[in-house]
């Protein structure tokens, strides 16, 4: 009887064995001695074996979840017309910016032949009304802002100089006659427009401490001093100028046109983020400019700060980009490399990388999206801008970090992207408005005292 059932295992076990397979396997390994070895095995240890097997041979059929930054699902609160422009604007930065991003950031050059790609998606001046703008919402702009910054920060702050900053001092500060001249041509970005505030000695202290200065001689304004970190002020075709009246030592501000005498934009050199944007120490030297190119709405600095206030807003959701495609780069990344025979987004600690990241990125996306919220309704504060680029800009630093940590010595190549969300990270943390100055606007808004240096 025992051999009876010997003989029926044998042949059920024959059945049940690709024989062919099996030769092939004897190919590469002694059978005989893996056969003795799994015989010598106890209960535990083949359940141990049997569950390894399984999970192998799982491995090919396992389904991952697609990489998605947009962790709470915001996009489903945009309406259909809203959800298609942000993806145009995906589709685009992915396939006309991505496959050149690296190469022109490496050698600090601005490529200029994707500004009519650009124009034909209709997003410049994007919350603007009249002049040919979109008439879109806040929120619409701040996700344009996420959507560049994912691909590459310095379109997108090419981007919001041009849209935001240029444009919006006219739309803010220009009278009509300016308005009607500027924007539609800006809109259709056939003129690129730049924004000239930061100085050499002179940053954070711009509202009490401009050192360029403008006079006024008959129908003209002739202005003196310089002025730093001006992106897109080598190629612009109008440049906003802010400037200190000799007389009443109040700000305003100036249209400068391109070649004008006077005027001269020196290229910036050897910076270490945002090099594709070219930014300008812009010197001008007895720059005369009409009264009429003068911004006609601007009588004090409080006007230029308007529009500060609507373009920080921007600038934390252009943060969220950077870190969006910081984050969606390193988890492609942990995704495909093996390290011991396994995909090290497999690893308990780089997925603890992972989840600190994608807690971040959330939780800076669902603060942008109220932010913008508020500024559809009217009801933007100062504060408010300036708390999302504080949060925004210190967890972009952070998420950045990590993407650079999980990648390992990978994470230093630009071939893989995250070294240039690295570098350009600590330019976001930096222009509209450091750290310190937007935590004393919030601070003074919270207790009800200011402690700016008076």
């Amino acid at each position: 009887m025992a051999l009876f059932r010997k003989i029926k295992q044998t042949i059920s076990l024959l059945r049940n064995v690709d024989l062919d397979a099996l030769g092939k396997i004897s190919q590469k390994i002694d059978l005989p001695q893996v056969m003795a070895a799994v015989g010598e095995l106890d209960d535990r240890q083949l359940q141990g074996l049997m569950k390894m097997l399984k999970s192998q041979s799982k491995k090919g059929q396992h389904k991952l979840p697609p990489i998605d930054g947009d962790f709470y699902d915001l996009s489903l609160k945009l309406s259909p017309e809203q959800r298609e422009i942000q993806l145009k604007v995906r589709n685009f930065m992915e396939d006309e910016v991505k496959p050149i991003a690296n190469d022109f950031w490496n050698r600090a050059e601005f490529p200029h032949h994707i500004i009519p790609k650009m124009a034909q998606l209709n997003i410049c001046g994007m919350a603007y009304e009249g002049y040919g703008c979109p008439n879109q919402t806040f929120l619409m702009e701040g996700i344009m802002a996420m959507e560049l910054a994912r691909v590459d920060v310095s379109i997108s702050t090419f981007f919001g100089v041009h849209s935001g900053l240029a444009m919006g001092s006219i739309y803010l500060c220009g009278s009509e006659a300016q308005k009607k001249e500027w924007l539609p041509k800006m809109q259709r970005m056939e003129c690129i427009g730049a924004f000239g505030l930061t100085e050499p000695e002179v940053g954070s202290a711009v509202a009490g401490g401009l050192g360029t200065t403008c006079r006024q001689e008959g129908d003209e304004w002739v202005l003196n001093g310089q002025k730093k970190w001006i992106g897109n002020a080598t190629f612009s075709d109008v440049t906003v100028i802010w400037a200190r009246d000799e007389v009443s030592n109040k700000v305003k501000g100036f249209l400068v046109r391109k070649d004008t005498p006077g005027f001269t934009a020196e290229k910036m050199q050897d910076k270490m983020a945002l090099r594709t944007v070219q930014n300008a120490l812009i010197t001008l030297s007895d720059c005369r400019v009409a009264e009429a190119d003068r911004l006609q709405k601007c009588d004090s600095f409080k006007d230029t700060a308007k529009v500060l206030k609507m373009t920080r807003a921007a600038v934390a959701w252009q943060a969220v980009g950077c870190s969006r495609g910081a984050y969606e780069s390193a988890l492609k990344y942990t995704k495909k490399r093996e390290q011991f025979g396994r995909p090290i987004a497999s690893f308990q600690l780089i997925q603890n990388h992972l989840v600190e990241m994608v807690a971040n990125l959330t939780a800076m996306q669902t603060l942008c999206f109220r932010l913008s919220e508020l500024q559809d309704q009217q009801l933007l504060t100062d504060e408010h801008a300036s708390l999302a680029k504080v949060f925004c800009s210190m967890r972009t630093r952070d998420v950045v970090s990590r993407a650079r940590e999980v990648m390992g010595g990978n994470g230093i190549l630009l071939e893989y992207d995250v070294a240039r969300f690295v570098a350009d990270a600590e330019a976001i943390y930096s222009y509209e408005g450091t750290k310190e100055i937007n935590s004393l606007i919030v601070g003074r808004a919270i207790t009800g005292y200011s402690a700016f240096v008076s």
